[in-house]
């Protein structure tokens, strides 16, 4: 097994290795992001993983799909990342897109160091932060997806031991073999996830019958989703200031200001460039948003990139096809901006206030009475249309 399948697999705590990040700065990229902002957080994402960034290198193309079939780098930038290595002594580099196998292979023989993509960063994080049987499941299923297309290669040190007895036939046998042992995981991985649905199925189908509403916070990680729940139902749920603290579905009851009860969710956030397989592999997850009746899109407003990290969330919801559900912007962390609750209606913030929006504190609880009365219009159907549009951007 190489060096990079056994750091997928591994579920236990990460050395600081010294990392270096690449990533290609595409002029066709419509999604808002700077390739330094995107960089940034796949800095931070880095150091949650528990290793030290040395440095960064960055190739500028008119299009993503012009980046190197065989090197993900052109030959010039590849060159340059090789010789870095005296100034800068990695261990492993760390892509922002998701690479190819045959990108991964060649890049790990051409810089002699362990080779990932943000994808395989993002569930290495989630593997350390699933606590729960369902999660655990959800995360090493997307795991096995990712790492069955890159097992090509693994054993092509017994091709280049030339002729003779046991040196043709036995890697392409170990291939086929490690193959088929991932598929039946995959597969048995699908079956305990899917009898997961349907026990989530049966939860549902009882809330309806007890016509209960259901209102699901969505947002960004780290957006203070969680800080938010324990907020209005005083619950005890665990709320850290790093990424995806929160990966399975968390429910309390809420009784509203006009005594009605609602059931709150919370669930995995969202972030940047978040691989399809995820989204996949938390599907039993996801289906809970699918199943609100209203939205809350919590929203970091200290954070820089507060406008792109809101319409990533916003298309996501539009890929799930759940963005037509009535929503309400929950601008939070105002405290970092304010000093009293008081000021936070002088606040000036980059949103045009359309449609529903409130701004709050989780952690000090301002703005949270507000909220409960604008829950309570939605859910008695008087919400206002989801238009609302920050920085530019619009979603609808």
């Amino acid at each position: 097994m190489s060096r990079t399948t056994k750091h997928i697999l591994s579920t236990t705590q990460v050395e600081a290795e010294k990392v270096f990040l690449v990533g290609i700065d595409a002029k066709d990229l419509s999604d808002g992001w700077s390739i330094e902002s995107s960089l940034d957080e796949l800095s931070y994402l880095s150091k949650s993983a528990g290793s030290r960034v040395v440095g960064r290198l960055t190739q500028k193309l008119q299009k993503l799909s012009r980046a190197s079939s065989t090197h993900y780098l052109g030959q010039g930038k590849l060159d340059e990342l090789i010789n870095l290595k005296e100034q800068y002594p990695y261990d492993t580099v760390i892509f922002n897109d998701e690479l190819a196998p045959r990108q991964q292979r060649n890049l790990e023989e051409a810089l002699s160091a362990k080779v990932i993509d943000r994808t395989a960063l993002i569930l290495d994080i989630f593997a350390k932060r699933a606590k729960t049987r369902e999660g655990q499941l959800q995360v090493e299923l997307a795991q096995h997806q990712y790492l069955l297309p890159r097992l090509a290669g693994q054993w092509s040190h017994l091709e280049r031991l030339g002729g003779g007895i046991g040196t043709k036939g036995p890697g392409e046998s170990q291939l086929e073999t490690d193959r088929r042992l991932i598929r039946k995981r995959i597969h048995r991985l699908q079956t305990q996830l899917e009898a997961v649905r349907r026990q989530r199925a049966l939860y549902r189908q009882k809330r309806k019958i007890s016509q209960i509403p259901i209102v699901a916070l969505v947002g960004y990680t780290n957006a203070g989703k969680s800080t938010l729940l324990n907020a209005l139902s005083q619950a005890d749920v665990l709320a850290e200031d790093k990424l995806f603290s929160t990966l399975d579905p968390i429910t309390r009851s809420l009784a509203l200001p006009d005594g009605r009860q609602i059931l709150l969710t919370d669930t995995v956030g969202f972030i940047h460039k978040l691989p399809l397989s995820i989204v996949a592999a938390f599907r039993a997850t996801l289906e809970e948003l699918a199943e609100a009746d209203l939205l809350l899109h919590v929203v970091d407003i200290t954070h820089h990139d507060a406008a792109e990290q809101f319409q990533t969330v916003e298309d996501i919801l539009r890929d799930l096809q759940i963005d037509h559900k009535p929503r309400i912007t929950v601008i939070n962390k105002i405290d970092l901006r304010v000093q009293n609750e008081e000021a936070m209606s002088g606040l000036a913030i980059p949103l045009r206030l359309a449609g529903n929006t409130v701004l709050i504190s989780a952690r000090k609880g301002w703005g949270t009475d507000k909220l409960l009365d604008k829950i309570s219009d939605c859910i008695n159907g008087s919400c206002s249309p989801n238009i609302v549009a920050m920085n530019g951007h619009a979603a609808t």
